[in-house]
Formats: C-alpha cells, structure tokens, sequence
C-alpha cells in the first residue's frame, strides 16, 4: 500500500506523548495507561484495567460503542526495550522529527500503531460502529508475553470475545499471517571449585557449560543445513541461540558456577520440546557423567524462562482477508520474530500482524519510523472506518 498523504499532526503529537512515558519493561507504565484512559474518557468508551500481581503495571482494554460483545480488537504493547549501553544520538524518549523520520524508543516498536489508534478512536466513534471495537494496549510483552495473558483472562471472566484481532507491531504495514514460537532457558552448571594449580581436583563449570553451548551451537548448523525449511519466512529455519553467559571469578580459582541463557525459535510445526529433550540427553549422557565422577553434586540445571507460541493463522480466516482489504495488497507475510498473536489466536481470536515501521530499527540505537509509515497506518485505519461504521 502507497500513499502521498502526509502523516497526520495530531498522530505525531500522539507519538511524541506516548514515547515520552518511558515506559522501559523493568518500570512501570501507569503513566502511559492513566494518560490513554483520561484521552479516551470523553469519548464513552468502556475502559477496562487488569494488573500485574504488584500493582505497578496494567493492561488497558477500551471497548468503543456499541456494546462488547465479538468484534475487532486492535492491539499494542505499550513495554519497550532499555536504552542503556546504546549509542543515541539524542533523548531516546523525547522525538525528534528529521528528514522525515520520528526518532525515539519505541517509535517503531510499537507507539506509533498505539498513538494512530488513539486519534483516530474519535473519528470510529462519530462514524457510528456497526461493530465494536476494541483497543488493547498491553504490559511486559518485551520479557516474554506476560501481561497479555492476564488481559485475556480477564476478557474471558467479563465475556467479552473478540472474533478478530490486529496486532500493530512493525510491519511496514504488509499483513503478516506467522511467526516463530520461542521457549528460552537459563541453564546453571555446577561444579567443583578447586585452586588452578589443581585443575584436575575441580569440575570446571565453565568450561562444562562451553561444551554444552558448543552443542547447542551444532543444533544450529544442523537446523541451517538440512531444516525442515519453510521459504515464506524470513529465517526459513528453526534457530538456536545462547545469548548471556556468565561465569567464574579469578583466574586461579577453578570456577563452581555458571550460568547460560538459550533460545529455540522454532518454525510453527515445529517440536521445541524435541529439541530441549535432545539437548538434555546430550548434557545426561556425555556432560555429567564425567562431571559426577570428580563430585557427585555436579550438574546442570535447567529452567524455563519464557514462552512465545507459533502464530499460524488460515489464510482463509476472515482477519486475513480484512488485512488484505485494507492494505490494497494480496501480499501477506511469515515472521521470525514473536508476537502477542499467538496468544490471541489460543483464545480463540484470528489474529494477523500488521502495523507501521519495521522491526529491523526495533531495539537499536536511534529507532525510528518514517512518517510514510504512520500515513499509511492512518490509511488503513480509516479504510477499517469504512468498512465497520455506518457513515462514510
């Protein structure tokens, strides 16, 4: 989808309040949510909160008339990543405006599809909805998906079921239709500390832990190489991946501890729980045997970190075909990266991906969104305007 239009000032204004809150995961985003409830308060809408068991965190769904009972969801996370240790050429959480890019956290990924939402909201309401629809902006889906979950618990407890959601995360506004599962773990290796000099008298966790990675490594050249392959994705292949590693504590001590953390993004079809089980009996059959027979207490552990099921949606499916509509393409799309998606899709809504920016400026220095983009969100916006309200 092509469009002259300019973006919108009112949207620019929106994504510059929005990327203002920062609203970095380890932090809370009452801010941002109390700010998007007040916006949407002269408006009628029905606004519901559902919060992290500490109360520093919440999940917005805002039903706009009539009624909420199915209709369309259309869904952003309002989390983004840190900016510590990145080399920004200006305030991450104040935009600037160059060159036609909005530069800012969390401009791509994913405020801009918020903010669109937001100021249009207005314009779905004095069209008159023929169906209703919803807004969901979410906590924590940055560390693994967590505040989504209870958004949809809390749906289910009121009855309100949605037959259709949009995720807005970047997509250069193309319909995405897929996307990767991943299961991530911390694996802890425990050895035997021991003065250097007596090397043989210790279980050296390091470098148990370097051979563990090193088979880890060789699951993912063997992905690479011989599959299973699906072409329509970006990455056609399940990939494994060891991100954090930590260990030891003198060069002269030989280290008791450390600590590695890997991922399985895994093709949907795919059996990630195969792949933990391969790399067990791996650790079972050559790593600890060898380990043990120096000091029984030796051994890995390994822990579940976090989850993201495979997005698969029907090409069939209604919100494929709507996407599709209001993009102006037949063009859809398969993603390496995961999504709150998967988890609207197991609640039993079909869900596509499709929002403005690109997820390659996602979690780097200087992110930004062309304001190309945010013209072409508001495009699609209004094209959903005219097919859900009764005024044109």
């Amino acid at each position: 989808m092509t469009t002259a239009t300019p973006a919108a000032p009112a949207s620019v204004e929106m994504i510059r309040k929005l990327v203002g809150f920062p609203t970095v995961s380890r932090d809370s985003n009452l801010d941002l949510i109390e700010f998007v409830r007040e916006y949407l308060r002269p408006y009628d809408a029905d606004v519901r909160l559902s919060f992290d068991d500490d109360k520093r965190k919440a999940n917005l769904f805002a039903t706009l008339a009539p009624g909420n009972a199915a209709g369309i969801v259309l869904s952003g996370h309002t989390d983004v990543v840190p900016v510590e240790g990145q080399a920004w050429g200006t305030d991450p959480f104040t935009v600037v405006e160059k060159d036609g890019r909005l530069y800012g956290r969390g401009t791509a990924d994913m405020k801009s599809f918020i903010a669109c939402a937001l100021v249009l909201a207005p314009e779905f309401m004095a069209r008159g909805l023929k169906v209703p629809l919803h807004l969901a902006c979410s906590y924590d889906e940055e560390v693994g998906c967590l505040g989504i979950g209870r958004l949809l618990a809390d749906l289910a407890h009121a009855g309100i079921h949605p037959h259709s959601c949009i995720v807005g995360e970047p997509t250069m506004m193309k319909p995405v239709v897929a996307h990767k599962g991943k299961k991530s773990y911390r694996c802890t290796v425990r050895g035997l500390a021991a003065h250097s000099a007596y090397a043989p008298h210790g279980v050296n966790a390091v470098e148990a832990a370097a051979e563990a990675v090193a088979y880890l490594k060789q699951m993912a050249r063997r992905h690479r190489d011989h599959g299973p392959f699906d072409k329509s994705f970006d990455v056609v292949h399940t990939t494994v991946h060891t991100g954090v590693m930590r260990g030891g504590t003198a060069l002269n001590i030989v280290p008791h501890e450390c600590t590695f953390d890997f991922e399985f993004r895994y093709l949907p079809g795919d059996d990630p729980e195969a792949l933990l089980r391969e790399f067990t009996k791996y650790i079972g059959t050559v790593l600890e045997p060898e380990m043990q027979a120096t000091d029984a207490a030796a051994g890995f552990v390994i822990e579940p970190l976090s989850e993201i099921l495979a997005l698969d949606t029907g090409l069939e499916t209604e919100v494929v075909a709507l996407a599709q509509e209001l993009t102006g393409s037949d063009e859809i799309g398969k993603v390496s990266f995961g999504t709150e998606g998967s988890q609207f899709q197991r609640a039993g809504i079909a869900t596509v991906v499709c929002g403005p920016g690109s997820i390659e400026q996602a979690h780097k220095p200087n992110e930004y969104i062309t304001l190309d983009q945010v013209a072409q969100c508001e495009a699609f916006l209004r094209r959903l305007a005219d097919r859900i309200c009764d005024k044109k």
